[in-house]
């Protein structure tokens, strides 16, 4: 271990020197050996050092009041501090930087709250405390060892083979802070890491003690997850641990495959997250990654047998996308344009495909570029995605039949403007023509007139509008005041 961090260190020796003669570092350097106090930089910005991947956030940890330090460092800096006395932490931003200081501390746990008591502690003591093996390496700012790292449970190891496990007994970690069970999943899946037997045997005994972790800070691990470059591996750790049941049970019910008279569906809990893998190859739009994750979401409730043509899911991108509010509700997830998106898209995702399965009519193109709006090419993108046949020829001749879609679509727009339209007959016009207030006659010239458009009845322009309105306040009985 000790030719390990020795070998280790070398390598890295040049980058560590290089980043402590940073004017920032220099700075928070100079104040905590001026001050003759210990501190040490700590947690994530060590292990993605080592890792070699970018990392603006810096935490430093002081044995001592890590506040006062904040505010000595921020001074010397000439920025502002912002002190979090509750947390007994502090942080400042510089402009390529920003720098988090807390007091070592050593903490225990009540079995009803994840929220320890907290006591002024050690490095080492701080360092036991500590989620992960890879989270608890600390380089030192201190004079004697400038720049050495400490390694007390041989995370560099678990660094080189990519292992996830605690510290110390993972059942204590884990029913001490159960979000840490989520972090593990959601680690092994940003770094394709792998969670320890003993650490994952951990997870799946105190699964249960979850429900003591607020919903925010659960879903904040989600998203994590979800933005992560291979998220189905994070979703499979979930379901395999018993966690996803217990924090997201909609999506566990897609998991299985019915069996019937040799008649069998996919397993829809496999397809959706090669779905969402296949999102996460073109875009890091979390909400579309949400959309690709919940656009099968009520096969489950609308799963029907029919000896004729076997499973069928009739309806589930309707009830889908009024699933998402609760589920949103439930997950603590923003209730506004966001959602909003996700129904809209899990609402639409199969109308490209009916396209492309037959002859693509400008009608059916212009109600799909209605419906969509500015969001269709996200729904395209979505469609895509959601090909997942084993067989080339199946994959390749519905992709093939997209791209026909596409063409149209971008036709139809360039010649009728459609995406986003108003009618070009307002509803004002239609009661100022004819003397009349709000009411239902007024509704059913405009949406008339929106339907023809959409048929190609009449042009996307005013006369055409206006003249069709006169014909459909004729057949109202409606005549001009």
């Amino acid at each position: 271990m000790t030719d390990k961090k020795t070998i280790l260190e070398h390598v890295l020796k040049d980058e560590i020197t290089q980043i402590l003669s940073y004017s920032t570092m220099r700075q928070i350097k100079e104040v905590v050996q001026t001050e003759n106090i210990r501190a040490y930089i700590i947690g994530g910005y060590v292990r993605d050092l080592i890792l070699q991947r970018h990392s603006n956030d810096l935490d430093i940890v002081v044995e001592g009041n890590g506040i006062e330090i904040a505010q000595k460092a921020a001074r010397k800096l000439g920025v502002q501090v912002n002190v979090f006395k509750n947390f007994g932490t502090a942080m400042f931003k510089t402009p390529d930087i920003e720098v988090e200081f807390v007091g070592a501390r050593k903490e225990s746990y009540r079995k009803e709250s994840r929220k320890p008591i907290v006591e002024n502690g050690s490095l080492e003591e701080d360092q036991n405390r500590r989620d992960f093996t890879i989270n608890a390496l600390a380089i030192s700012l201190n004079k004697e060892n400038l720049g050495s790292i400490i390694d007390p449970f041989d995370g560099i190891s678990d660094l080189e083979q990519k292992l996830i496990r605690t510290p110390l007994n993972p059942d204590v970690t884990f029913s001490d802070d159960p979000l840490r069970m989520i972090r593990a999943i959601r680690f092994a899946a940003q770094l394709n890491f792998t969670i320890v037997d003993e650490t994952f045997e951990a997870i799946e005994r105190n699964a249960e003690r979850i429900f003591i972790v607020s919903k925010e800070r659960v879903c904040e691990e989600l998203n994590k997850i979800i933005l992560s470059e291979n998220p189905s591996t994070g979703f499979h750790l979930l379901e395999k641990s018993g966690l996803l049941k217990l924090i997201f049970p909609q999506l566990s019910l897609l998991k299985g495959v019915e069996s019937k008279n040799g008649k069998k569906h996919k397993d829809n809990f496999e397809h959706t997250l090669q779905v969402l893998d296949n999102i996460a190859l073109k875009s890091n739009n979390l909400w579309l990654r949400w959309a690709a994750l919940l656009h099968d979401i009520a096969k489950p409730a609308t799963k029907k047998f029919d000896e004729n043509t076997g499973w069928t899911f009739h309806g589930h991108e309707f009830i889908g996308s009024k699933m998402v509010f609760e589920i949103f509700k439930q997950l603590k997830l923003p209730l506004n344009e966001k959602m909003k998106y996700v129904q809209k898209l899990v609402l639409l995702h199969l109308r490209p495909i009916v396209l492309a399965q037959d002859e693509v009519t400008d009608s059916a193109v212009r109600r799909l570029l209605f419906d969509a709006g500015d969001d269709i090419d996200d729904l395209m993108m979505l469609c895509d995605a959601d090909i997942t046949s084993k067989n080339r020829n199946t994959v390749a001749k519905y992709l093939n039949n997209f791209q026909l879609v596409r063409t149209k679509l971008k036709e139809i727009e360039e010649k009728d403007a459609i995406r986003n339209f108003q009618p070009p007959v307002s509803g004002e016009i239609i009661m100022e023509t004819y003397g009349i207030g709000p009411g239902r006659e007024v509704g059913l010239i405009k949406n008339a007139i929106k339907e023809a458009i959409l048929d190609g009845i009449i042009k996307n322009n005013y006369d055409e509008a206006y003249e069709f309105m006169q014909k459909e306040a004729e057949k109202l009985g409606i005549v001009k005041k």
